[in-house]
């Protein structure tokens, strides 16, 4: 049996994109736990591994040259693990580009302006004193809903989001949009997302990838978000 592949992870949808990976893939992996409210992505040691103090990162000791290698951004995650395996990177050199096109479009779109609404939305009121502000509120808000209108007119004539078959782009859409009720959206006139939350959220390897350490993931509240070293440091 081949050694584990070392997750650094925490129950975010960034993180769940690798682990949802890695379960899918059907890899070995251990999980070292990098809590972000406490502020172990600033640590030296894990610094090496991911120097933009971001998690998820992973440690390869099989890799492409026979040699250990480490990884960080979860998109060079999923494209390292689809090469690794041959697994959902896309089956023809038409559905590779697809791919290339979705990831990026989550990495660039999905994930930072959710990301925003979430801030905006959830954290930021929350803070001492309050940032409570409308304008960034109204516009996050708004641009992820413009981002999943694009994924629905796309998922209306394709099963996925790369086309006929599941890869590492809906791997990493599915974390963000999963969460597409407290980023203030709503799905009404959006029948094909709908229909592709579910299809995908059924899959076991994306709950098991969603459910790892889920014990931790906790609602934000005025103490969290006032100690929490997400927002102290850069």
């Amino acid at each position: 049996m081949a050694d584990p592949i070392q997750l650094y992870f925490w129950p975010t949808p960034n993180g769940w994109k690798a682990s949802i990976a890695l379960e899918e893939m059907g890899l070995p992996y251990d999980v070292t736990l990098i809590n972000i409210g406490k502020g172990d992505q600033f640590a030296p040691d894990f610094l090496k591994i991911a120097p933009n103090n971001r998690m998820p990162a992973i440690e390869d000791p099989d890799g492409p040259d026979g040699h250990p290698i480490s990884v960080f951004e979860s998109g060079a995650i999923l494209q390292y693990l689809a090469d690794k395996t041959g697994k959902f990177g896309g089956d023809t050199p038409r559905e590779k580009i697809a791919v290339t096109e979705w990831l990026m479009w989550q990495m660039g779109g999905v994930g930072p302006m959710a990301g925003q609404a979430h801030h905006f939305l959830k954290y930021a009121p929350l803070m001492d004193p309050p940032q409570d502000l409308p304008y960034a509120k109204d516009r996050y808000r708004k641009e992820v809903a413009r981002l999943y209108g694009v994924l629905n007119t796309r998922l209306e004539n394709a099963e996925f989001a790369a086309g006929p078959n599941y890869t590492i782009a809906d791997m990493a859409i599915w974390p963000w949009a999963s969460l597409w009720e407290g980023q203030q959206q709503t799905l009404d006139d959006k029948p094909h997302l709908a229909r592709w939350l579910e299809t995908v959220g059924n899959r076991p390897g994306v709950q098991a990838g969603r459910a790892l350490h889920a014990d931790l993931r906790k609602a934000p509240s005025a103490k969290t978000t006032q100690n929490s070293a997400m927002f102290k440091k850069t």
